[in-house]
């Protein structure tokens, strides 16, 4: 019984397990390598796929942090390596239909493997195209920026519209600290912020849980709180890229996938402070404006969720409001690592941010604080009160 919380993470790829909490999990990829130096362990990753062609997808920027060296490491072991290279200049790579459809059209008949060189977009994007063609997928991640390397969900835009479609997971992640250490620093600050995301995701779960009857899972809430707190003891350490902190994220951010991929859902990662960070994202991206990293939007929005908690609290389930931290404690975490506290900080504006308070619950089917303060007739009190806080 839940034999997944003696395993150090490098040891949990293909775990398999009955659980306390009733179920059957499996956790299908099939290698993880976490650690310094890693990088070189992609070839031997991908061997049982050498008769194919492998198709390997990076950006600019990802190819320069480490796509060049992977194509490299492969050839040099004898693979057939085709290219697909997405350069949109200084413009952030934004996971949608074309970039999709791009892939499948760059992915031949006879490919055997794909093999994702970056981040979010671009991880999601292989992902997605993986799910559905049946092509497994290797991550070498480029930057501790999202919790998406082992999740078994693709948030895509389509039609203007942020969407989790549901996918598979990757058939091995590579994730060397050597290389994630040197990533931009907000893309490392947005990586803290999802990870803090997690304080008011675990509340919302519990909310649902004690409100909906949904389903909890407490060996994946174990196994995400023992990383929050492992990752929260050294933030510091991300302002100077301190090896120890920088391996405490990733492996937070990796722990949280895991999770996800033992259930087969985002409730380990996910809440309301997801929900308006879409809202945000969807509006900018519908005025034809760059979004900001989804982690800062997520870091901002976990102290105002926490707010919401803090205003529920008298009606809140019982031992539900003790399990999120008062928002200024989660606003001196996110300080304590540099990364940026308030909307106001990463652009938000006050009328966005007023009606993402409002409807942010309705991005997604999923029962959160702001659906419940909703139900109780305080949604709009509240959504008005934080707003003239933030934007006094």
């Amino acid at each position: 019984m839940n034999e997944i919380l003696n395993l150090e993470l490098n040891d949990m790829a293909q775990t398999e397990f009955d659980c306390s909490c009733g179920r059957h999990h499996n956790f299908t990829i099939h290698d993880i390598a976490i650690g310094k130096g890693t990088i070189s362990q992609l070839p031997k990753m991908a061997a049982p796929f050498k008769d194919g062609k492998i198709l390997m997808v990076f950006d600019n920027n990802t190819y320069k942090a480490a796509g060049e060296q992977a194509v490299n490491l492969m050839k040099d072991a004898g693979f057939n390596v085709k290219e697909l290279l997405f350069d949109r200049g200084t413009d952030i790579l934004i996971p949608d239909e074309s970039v999709v459809g791009r892939i499948l059209q760059e992915q031949d008949m006879d490919t055997s493997l794909m093999i994702a060189v970056g981040s979010g977009s671009v991880n999601d994007s292989v992902k997605y195209v993986s799910s559905r063609t049946k092509v497994p997928y290797i991550i070498v991640g480029t930057a501790p920026s999202m919790d998406g390397y082992v999740s078994d969900g693709a948030p895509l835009m389509c039609n203007g519209y942020k969407i989790s479609f549901p996918a598979k997971l990757a058939y091995g992640v590579i994730g060397d600290t050597d290389i994630m250490k040197k990533a931009p620093m907000d893309l490392i600050q947005a990586g803290f912020g999802d990870v803090v995301g997690k304080i008011t995701a675990l509340a919302d779960w519990d909310l649902a849980v004690k409100v909906k009857g949904d389903y909890r899972c407490d060996t994946c809430v174990t196994l995400v709180q023992r990383a929050l707190d492992e990752c929260f003891a050294k933030a510091p350490g991300l302002k100077t890229r301190d090896d120890d902190a920088t391996q405490a994220l990733i492996e937070a951010l990796t722990m949280t996938g895991v999770a996800m991929g033992l259930i087969n859902i985002s409730r380990p990662a996910s809440g309301a402070e997801h929900m308006l960070s879409h809202y945000w994202e969807m509006d900018y991206v519908a005025r034809g404006v760059n979004p900001i990293h989804h982690g800062l939007q997520v870091g901002v929005a976990t102290p105002i969720i926490a707010e919401f908690f803090e205003e529920m609290a008298d009606l809140l389930p019982e031992g539900t409001g003790e399990l999120c931290p008062k928002r200024t404690e989660i606003e001196a975490l996110l300080a304590s690592a540099g990364a940026p506290v308030s909307p106001k900080d990463v652009g938000i504006s006050k009328d966005l941010f007023y009606n993402s308070l409002l409807k942010g619950y309705t991005v997604r089917p999923r029962y959160s604080v702001m659906e419940y303060a909703k139900e109780k007739g305080r949604l709009d009190a509240i959504a008005q009160k934080i707003t003239n806080r933030v934007y006094a």
